[in-house]
């Protein structure tokens, strides 16, 4: 009776349910996920799991997950575009379409029956193939301004480090950060000469936030009166950005963090005399008047 059962569902439940076409059930007819297309996807999810143990005789998993990814791949805006959909059970995939092959396709053994029946079916088969256009290129037009088309200034900032790996060579640091999208390129030059030698980067990291940071470093043995510019170029400014830095001798150096030294102790011993004398001045009565009654 269970075997019966079972093959009763599969000849008659899963046909019907598999008219909805898996590309309407995940993009409700061309356009992003809506709550009818949800519901027809979770009613053919569940019975696409729960067909294989109805066969068997076997008690259907207390819980599982199965997804439905659609991708779309663009080459050169939307002149090439190929759409994936994938069917994905407990994290495997089971079953996928390629609109570059232009048929489903399985992947498991769980799978086969879906993608036989769907290559089976005109309706179906031809709503996949038309994903491309219908879904992808669509939304394309939709999201363009929130992702093609969108554009995040870069800031830029230099700071020297002593950690260069030779005696007396200096780390300059450039730091690029807050920009979008992720396509960027930083040159170093010294008094105007581009430098090859001794520049390190890191990979480009995203900043979880749509945006991304880059160091880029050179190694360098700095003279009194070099400059040294990080040059930034990116899809979002009309110029390049360009920071300097300039070289200073010790002697000039620590000549700067003397006078500084001595401002900042200047300035230390100044504030006490100040607020005493402002402290007096405040507190002294004012004289009045002769003839006057106090």
């Amino acid at each position: 009776w269970c075997s019966e059962l079972g093959r009763e569902g599969l000849r008659l439940g899963v046909p019907r349910t598999f008219q909805i076409s898996p590309s309407r059930a995940a993009m409700g007819a061309g356009r992003i996920l809506g709550a009818g297309s949800r519901w027809a996807g979770a009613l053919l999810v569940t019975l696409a799991v729960l067909r294989p143990h109805l066969a068997h005789c076997t008690e259907p998993p207390r819980s599982f997950v199965f997804q439905q990814n659609a991708d779309c791949h663009f080459t050169n805006g939307t002149e090439r575009v190929r759409f994936f959909d994938r069917y994905i059970y407990n994290r495997q995939q089971i079953t996928h379409f390629d609109s570059d092959v232009g048929r489903f396709e399985a992947d498991t053994e769980l799978g086969r029956p879906d993608a036989e029946h769907w290559n089976k079916d005109p309706a179906i088969l031809a709503q996949a193939r038309a994903a491309a256009d219908t879904f992808c290129r669509h939304n394309y037009q939709a999201d363009a301004p929130f992702t093609i088309d969108r554009r995040v200034q870069p800031k830029v900032k230099v700071s020297p480090t002593q950690s260069g790996s030779q005696p007396h060579s200096h780390l300059l640091v450039c730091s690029v950060t807050g920009f979008y999208p992720g396509g960027i390129e930083i040159k170093w030059l010294k008094n105007g000469q581009e430098q090859t030698a001794g520049v390190v980067s890191t990979e480009l990291l995203q900043n979880g936030d749509w945006t991304f940071q880059i160091l880029v470093m050179l190694e360098m043995s700095p003279r009194r009166g070099d400059v040294y510019t990080c040059q930034v170029e990116h899809v979002s400014l009309r110029d390049p950005i360009t920071v300097h830095w300039e070289a200073q001798s010790d002697s000039a150096r620590s000549k700067m963090l003397t006078g500084v030294g001595g401002f900042v102790l200047g300035l230390i011993f100044l504030a006490p005399g100040l607020l005493i004398y402002l402290k007096n001045k405040k507190g002294r009565p004012v004289p009045q008047p002769a003839g006057l009654l106090s």
